[in-house]
Parts: C-alpha cells; sequence; structure tokens
C-alpha cells in the first residue's frame, strides 16, 4: 500500500512539463524521494502509457514504475488557456523540468523567462536532444539518434563488428540521471543565495561525454598517445563464459585472482604466466586470458564457481535473465491495475526516510481539480511564508501573464 514516509525532498515541488522516459524518470526519482510533483499530460495522453501492455488502459507495464508519486493534470499547452494555467501552476513550485525542444518553448510562451516572471527563484531545467545554441537545437532526438551520434555504435565496430546500439534506453536514463544532480545542485544554489536559474541539459553531450569517460583513453593527450577506445572494454572476449550447466561472468582482476583460478582448475603453467605479473601485461593480453578463463570454467557449474569465487574474493556474477530480474522484485497494490511488481529506488539513507512509493501511477487528468484548488489558494499561502509583498506579486504576475494570453 502507499507510504505517508516523506523522504529527503519533502517540501521541494516540481512542475513536470515532460513526456516518455528521460524526464518522467527524474521526477519519478524526485517523487520517489518525497518531492510533490506534478505532472502535465497533453489531454489525447502520452505514449508512455502505451509503451507495453498493462494491466489497464492508460496503465502500461512501464507507466505502473515511471508514473508513481505525481500528480497529474491535463492541459493543453498550445492553448493560451492550458498555458495559463501551467504558469500558474509554476508559481507554486520550486522547479520545472521540461523536454519541449527550444523552438517549441519559446512558440508556447514556455521559456525560461516566461517562468522566472512568475516566480524569480524558480530552478528550470530544459533537456532536449542538442544544444539550444546549434542547428540542430529543433531536431527530433530519440534515443536511438542520440545513441548512435554519441560514439557508443563504435565501440561495437572496435570489438571486430557492425555498429550497434545498446538494447536498452540508456541515452534516456543517463540524461534523467543527468537532470536528477543537475536539479538538486541548482536547489542547493538556491538554498546557499537565493537565486534560480536556467539549466540545459542537451543528451548528445551527456551521452558524448559518458562514452568518453573511458574511451577517450590515450587520445586525450596532446599529442595523442594512441588512439582512442579502452582496450580490455573493447575486447571482443569481454562477455559472460559458459559454465557446465549455464553462464556466468568471472573477472579476474588481479593477478592473485588470476593465480588462484588457474591452480583451482589445474592449470599452474598459466598461474606462473608471464601476463598475469602487472596490471599493464594483464591489459595487452586481455584477450587471450579472457579465453583461458573461459576454457577452464565450462568445467565446472555456475553455483560451484561462484561459491569457489566468493571464498577466494574473486570478482563474479551468475547471468540472470530479464525474467529472473522481474520474479525477484517486491510487489505493491494499484488500487485500479491490482497487484504490480515495484521496481525499487536503488539508494539507502541512514538517516532519511528512505524512497516509497506514496502515490500509485496516475489516471491521466485525475488531480486535475485538487490542484486546481491548490493554486487558487497558493497566493495566501506564499505569502504567509515570504511575506505578503512577494505573494502579491507572484499573484500578480499570473494575473498579468493571464491577461496577455
Amino acid at each position: 500500500m502507499p507510504s505517508t514516509s516523506p523522504g529527503p525532498l519533502h517540501g521541494v515541488r516540481v512542475l513536470d512539463l515532460s513526456s516518455v522516459v528521460m524526464g518522467p524518470l527524474a521526477t519519478q526519482i524526485m517523487g520517489d524521494l518525497g518531492a510533490d510533483v506534478i505532472t502535465v499530460e497533453d489531454p489525447k495522453g502520452t505514449l508512455v502509457r502505451v509503451m507495453t501492455p498493462g494491466p489497464v488502459p492508460q496503465l502500461s507495464g512501464i507507466a505502473l514504475n515511471l508514473l508513481r508519486n505525481k500528480r497529474n493534470v491535463t492541459l493543453d499547452l498550445k492553448d493560451p488557456i492550458g498555458r495559463a494555467e501551467a504558469l500558474a501552476i509554476a508559481a507554486t513550485v520550486d522547479v520545472v523540468i521540461t523536454n519541449l525542444r527550444p523552438g517549441t518553448l519559446s512558440r508556447l510562451g514556455l521559456t525560461y523567462e516566461h517562468f522566472a516572471a512568475v516566480r524569480h527563484d524558480i530552478v528550470f531545467c530544459q533537456a532536449q536532444g542538442y544544444p539550444s545554441d546549434s542547428p540542430a537545437a529543433d531536431s527530433p532526438a530519440y534515443d536511438d539518434v542520440i545513441q548512435a551520434g554519441s560514439g557508443i555504435p563504435d565501440t561495437f565496430r572496435r570489438q571486430g563488428g557492425d555498429p550497434e546500439l545498446v538494447p536498452t534506453l540508456v541515452a534516456d536514463k543517463v540524461s534523467g540521471l543527468t537532470i536528477t544532480y543537475a536539479v538538486l545542485a541548482a536547489l542547493l544554489h538556491r538554498a546557499r543565495t537565493g537565486e534560480g536559474q536556467h539549466i540545459e541539459i542537451p543528451m548528445i553531450d551527456v551521452m558524448t561525454s559518458f562514452t568518453l569517460v573511458e574511451h577517450a583513453g590515450a587520445a586525450t593527450a596532446i599529442p595523442p598517445q594512441g588512439p582512442p577506445g579502452y582496450p580490455r572494454i573493447l575486447n571482443p572476449e569481454r562477455k559472460p563464459q559458459r559454465t557446465a550447466d549455464g553462464w556466468i561472468n568471472v573477472l579476474a582482476y588481479t593477478r592473485k585472482n588470476y593465480e588462484d583460478l588457474f591452480r583451482e582448475a589445474g592449470r599452474t603453467d598459466l598461474a606462473e604466466d608471464e601476463r598475469i605479473i602487472s596490471a599493464r601485461s594483464r591489459i595487452a593480453h586481455a584477450d587471450a586470458l579472457y579465453r583461458d578463463v573461459a576454457e577452464i570454467l565450462i568445467q565446472r557449474t555456475t553455483s560451484e564457481w561462484l561459491q569457489f569465487c566468493t571464498d577466494m574474493y574473486i570478482p563474479a556474477s551468475a547471468v540472470p535473465t530479464l525474467e529472473d530480474l522481474v520474479d525477484a522484485l517486491p510487489e505493491d497494490e494499484h488500487p485500479l491495475a491490482g497487484r504490480y511488481k515495484v521496481i525499487p529506488q536503488p539508494v539507502r539513507f541512514s538517516a532519511s526516510p528512505g524512497p516509497t512509493v506514496r502515490l500509485p501511477a496516475a489516471l491521466s487528468g485525475q488531480h486535475n481539480d485538487e490542484v486546481r484548488t491548490e493554486v487558487a489558494q497558493w497566493p495566501t499561502r506564499v505569502g504567509s511564508a515570504l511575506g505578503t509583498d512577494q505573494a502579491g506579486a507572484t499573484d500578480s504576475a499570473v494575473a498579468t501573464d493571464q491577461e496577455e494570453s
């Protein structure tokens, strides 16, 4: 059942003007951590509600987790009334997150300047495919094309195959995590200075940076000390290994790891091999060493090797299927969808209340009346916290904007 645990972001209020996965993942994380997230959805619906089958209409399997801990209002942002309502809600929030493109934001009258006019200290996070000052600023961008432009497909080519995409929405999700930490940093800045600000997060920059952390490699130096690409990671032999009854991934990383593994398999010749003496030599001969390890792992079962690796402190893991991972998830009850699997937040706090499901995924427009009532009452509430002058200024700015619309 939903929890009432406030969470470490209790008191932070977020207006979510994003869709699909990138922005909604960021706001899901913030909602899980206790923020009051208000998601604006087009009256025609959003793609995430139908991306996979689900137990009831409007709630796909993805939506059950991605839309949790958020309240939902429906507004047509192309309509002046919908735009005015969005700005009225913005006057009550700390953060606005959007993945609308720069040109669209400008045409709709929903730029940072418009939001800062209704709340001067607002944190406005704008995430899109490409930088707003680039020729591609208003180009459509999805995970596939951002992966393609980030260098990831070239890593597959360097392994000896064709360029490929990672079979997960890595660009959307890494960008969503980037939105989260950028917004939290901006909130910390505001707490120290009283200043809001505009944050821009181009997905292509996020993913290029992500790819090059290790793969810029020797090419980082001037002049280059070698080609880009981290050899061990690009090694085609770097992959799960077969055992007598399944799959495992054993990463012999140190000289002792290799010695213990080879001796256990009766390969004293390999345990004394000069290739494992230093980190530099292990990297240089990684392909052959990966093959040597693979040849001995097939001699025993997965459980036998896991026990040995545990005993000898050799990094190792079983290779579960997606079904295995889903089966291991905890369950919760949705008031409409019934029992479902919850994807937990992977963080644990020693002092703050941990991430919880306080609100199950909402239907489209479920909180229209509730949020509108709050917004209508907000100037008084703001005034009690910040002083009458601030409350009046906020209320006046919203009214003026509505008149202009």
